[in-house]
């Protein structure tokens, strides 16, 4: 009489799974979702330190921007009636140095985050310049086509590739891969960003009340507040 044998001699054979007789380790594992997000109080504080140890170099930076951009400006009404071509070029020149600035005080704001102690050369900032020109005019055509959608549109997508700047100044990125980087960034955070926006635009109303005094402390607390939340996501990122 021959008896069944359940086991082959020489041959082991693999567990199986309790679930439908799978084998463990066959299936990859599902990849776990990321709960890292930033805080907006911490956001905040960390703003306000930093303006505190260093609010006469923000006062300073604050006035050499306004007298450098309105020169060109002040020269182009003078000149408007009698030279009206070299007034469009003042005018011109005006908006690129307005344009320049805002890459500058991005590239100040950076450096503060990285503890380091920017100077004010660093605020003549014009490293791809053309490429922060073209995502500006690219960024404000998606959030007015978005506001054309019934309004919701357009504070998502400003939400959304809100952050396409400090990766061109950051990362040297060109206009599409900084909008493409501010989208992978801030996914998975709208809500919060929404929420952290809002109390920055509180902060500055609150300051604007308090007319010069106020915004003098408020601007440079929500521009560093704004620049830490961008490296904590950036930071979320390199560490998945």
């Amino acid at each position: 009489m021959t008896t069944k044998s359940h086991v082959k001699s020489g041959v082991a054979r693999p567990a199986l799974s309790r679930k439908g007789g799978e084998v463990p380790g066959s299936n990859p594992p599902t990849p776990t979702v990321s709960t890292q997000t930033f805080s907006i109080s911490e956001a905040i504080q960390f703003g306000w330190q930093i303006t505190k140890r260093n609010f006469w170099f923000f006062i300073g930076l604050f006035i050499a921007v306004f007298a450098i951009m309105m020169a060109p400006a002040i020269l182009a009404v003078l000149i408007q009636e009698r030279l009206p071509f070299l007034s469009i070029i003042f005018n011109l020149g005006s908006w690129v140095l307005q344009v320049a600035f805002q890459m500058g005080m991005i590239n100040i704001t950076l450096k503060f985050c990285s503890e380091a102690q920017p100077r004010f050369s660093d605020l003549f900032y014009f490293s791809n310049f053309l490429s922060y020109f073209l995502a500006s005019l690219l960024f404000a055509l998606i959030v007015l086509g978005g506001m054309f959608l019934l309004i919701i549109p357009g504070i998502i997508w400003a939400i959304q590739f809100q952050f396409f700047s400090y990766a061109i100044v950051d990362k040297n990125l060109g206009c599409i891969d900084a909008l493409k980087k501010s989208s992978t960034l801030t996914k998975g955070h709208k809500w919060k960003l929404c929420l952290f926006s809002l109390m920055c635009i509180l902060l500055n109303f609150l300051g604007m009340l308090a007319l010069i005094v106020g915004l003098s402390l408020t601007i440079p607390i929500t521009m560093m507040a704004t620049a830490h939340v961008y490296r904590k996501l950036e930071s979320f990122l390199t560490a998945t």
